[in-house]
């Protein structure tokens, strides 16, 4: 009781000079111990005491930065800003909304500092986007003008209970990035890509236009069954991607659709992309002078896309390559090898996710190496127009129901009778009066009937086919590419290598 009762009775005076001597103290001892101790060993002993005392949380904190290593973007930040897009609820304040010209409709964004409760699995996800701001110095030689730039630093905050770890970054991150690519592909504006021919340095541009192509596997005038197949076959190769590396092949698939012209083989085209969402490319080997420029064109194009070579047989000159008939221009070397090596060469590989379609009028004039299984892996014919073909244009172009009372003697007329799509496309257009529309394609095929079922297009064919030939002795003065043999020992092995192929 004494030592309490001396306190007590202590003056304040003599508790002041106690306390100063204890902080005198507590100073000089702190001195010794920065004079003494380096300051990376403090740090670790400062981080080691808080570690052990500071108090446990069960949450974790997930920080997703915009840009991650530099300049580049974070993939799985635009994926939460896309997928949490879908998310918002009225009790979310501040809301960034933007829309550039190409996009349908209303982009609608998180804004900074909000806040976001997501449910996966029965477990619960808190998002937070945090931006944070700080100043930058741009360094100058006179350094009376160096100013300082103001740079936002974004991120989210993903918080949850630590036991969840593994489920949120094995099954709840790739799921946000999976949804994202899909409401990505819904919204995606695809694109039509040509070659811009003022190009230096050898190398290579595609100038692009938003594709608006209308058509779809349901307008397109095909038999349900051949429809089926082909989006079976697309489906397919869109989901074997692990397939074709376990196999060794490049992921890709080759199309050969031939047939008469007007028999709707572009709109296929355009049918593909569209079921596909993926943008088209097309090539004119026209302009391509060297096998190289193949090359450079090929790492040039994206991936998910369709590489589209139309009427190849006009294009390039296979059949004088074959039969000895092309006269080949001193500066085109174009080969046929250099095609085939594009098509199915160890340069294919360069991509994933590409599909490659070749059309021709003309089957029977291409080379066998470009036809074989691994470079046209599925031939696609284009033929006249049938009766389910001619139903599906007449619901298009009139809409009109399949049970009209014409369809019955348009059935019995038109199996029988070669017309293509394109010339039924064009009676039906004729009128906006769907009777009066059907009643002169029916006087058509009867006409046809009439004069022995001979095909108006196989008229027009024979007459391309001898204009083409006359144009290809004339042709040559201008700037045909032909693909011919070399003269040279190089172009030697190349044809014995093309030979081959077959």
């Amino acid at each position: 009781m004494l030592p309490s009762r001396d306190m007590a009775m202590a003056s304040p005076s003599s508790i002041f000079s106690t306390y100063a001597s204890m902080t005198a103290s507590i100073m000089l001892l702190r001195s010794i111990t920065n004079d003494l101790i380096p300051q990376p060993i403090r740090g670790y002993l400062i981080n080691t005491f808080r570690y052990f005392f500071k108090p446990r949380s069960d949450t974790l904190t997930l920080i997703i930065q915009e840009y991650s290593g530099g300049i580049a973007r974070n993939h799985l930040y635009d994926a939460a800003e896309v997928y949490l897009s879908t998310k918002i609820t009225p009790q979310n304040d501040r809301l960034s909304v933007s829309k550039t010209p190409k996009e349908k409709k209303l982009s609608i964004r998180l804004e900074k500092g909000e806040e976001l409760v997501d449910w996966f699995h029965g477990v619960k996800l808190n998002w937070n986007l945090i931006c944070s701001e700080f100043e930058t110095r741009n360094a100058s030689y006179d350094h009376s003008r160096n100013s300082s730039t103001r740079t936002e630093n974004k991120y989210f905050e993903l918080s949850f209970e630590k036991k969840h770890k593994e489920m949120v970054v094995d099954t709840y991150l790739p799921f946000v990035l999976e949804k994202e690519k899909e409401m990505k592909d819904e919204e995606r504006v695809l694109k039509m890509h040509t070659l811009n021919t003022f190009y230096s340095h050898g190398g290579f541009m595609w100038d692009s236009i938003n594709l608006d192509h209308p058509s779809t596997f349901e307008t397109v005038a095909m038999e349900a069954e051949m429809k089926n197949h082909i989006m079976e076959d697309l489906n397919r190769f869109l989901r074997r991607r692990e397939f074709y590396r376990k196999a060794g092949r490049a992921w890709k698939r080759g199309y050969l659709l031939y047939g008469p012209p007007g028999t709707g083989k572009s709109s296929l085209i355009a049918a593909m992309a569209n079921y596909l969402k993926f943008d088209i490319y097309d090539l004119q080997l026209d302009n391509l002078v060297t096998d190289s420029d193949l090359r450079k064109l090929l790492l040039a194009t994206a991936n998910r896309s369709i590489l589209v070579i139309e009427d190849i047989d006009c294009s390039v000159d296979l059949p004088g390559r074959r039969h000895g008939e092309g006269r080949k221009q001193p500066n085109v070397q174009l080969s046929l090898c250099g095609l085939l090596n594009f098509i199915d060469g160890l340069w294919s590989s360069c991509g994933d996710e590409r599909i490659i379609i070749l059309t021709t009028n003309h089957k029977e004039r291409l080379d066998p190496a470009l036809l074989r299984p691994g470079r046209m892996d599925m031939h696609i014919h284009m033929s006249y127009c049938s009766y389910h073909g001619f139903k599906v244009l007449a619901s298009n172009y009139l809409d009109v129901s399949w049970d009209h009372h014409l369809f019955g003697e348009i059935e019995g007329l038109i199996e029988g009778t070669h017309i293509t799509p394109a010339q039924v496309a064009e009676e039906l257009m004729k009128s906006e009066d769907a009777e009066v529309a059907l009643e002169g394609f029916l006087k058509v095929l009867k006409r046809k009937k009439m004069e022995g079922d001979v095909s108006e297009n196989d008229g027009s064919d024979k007459t391309q086919l001898n204009q083409s030939k006359r144009s290809k002795v004339g042709s040559t003065q201008k700037r045909p590419v032909c693909i011919s043999k070399r003269k040279n020992s190089t172009g030697t092995k190349r044809g014995r290598r093309a030979r081959t192929l077959q």
